[in-house]
């Protein structure tokens, strides 16, 4: 499953929709806005915005996940718009009968979602933009 959304991330929503009878394991991942950029710049805010074809990529994602990995599901949610310090940027969910399978498979799909190219960032500074 992939998402695209503007509204919060809904933690128990999330963990009811990923839980399978079957799953040993169930592992998230939440990237959040934080304060300091890797610049060292204090940041009051970043606007995410997507692509059309931002969809696409996220299903990618998710298929080369349940194609690598033995997952009873995996769930990707990448949120848009002006996100606060502190808001949920993303999250990466994946259910698994054991363990090491989940852990790996959201490991990975936090890093693929950091590279995801149809979303770009526009960084707000307390300094200005």
């Amino acid at each position: 499953m992939v998402r695209l959304v503007e509204d919060q991330i809904d933690p128990v929503a999330v963990y009811n929709s990923i839980c399978a009878a079957f799953s040993g394991s169930v592992v998230f991942h939440y990237a959040v806005v934080k304060k300091l950029a890797g610049s060292g710049k204090s940041t009051t805010a970043i606007e995410y915005r997507a692509q059309e074809d931002s969809i696409l990529e996220l299903e990618d994602i998710a298929r080369d996940l349940e194609s690598r990995w033995s997952l009873e599901d995996v769930l990707l949610i990448r949120r848009t718009g002006c996100l606060a310090v502190g808001e949920t940027i993303s999250l990466v969910a994946a259910s698994s009968p054991n363990s090491e399978d989940a852990f790996e498979a959201c490991k990975s799909g936090v890093s693929r979602l950091k590279k995801i190219s149809t979303i770009h960032k526009i960084e707000k500074f307390s300094s200005g933009i």
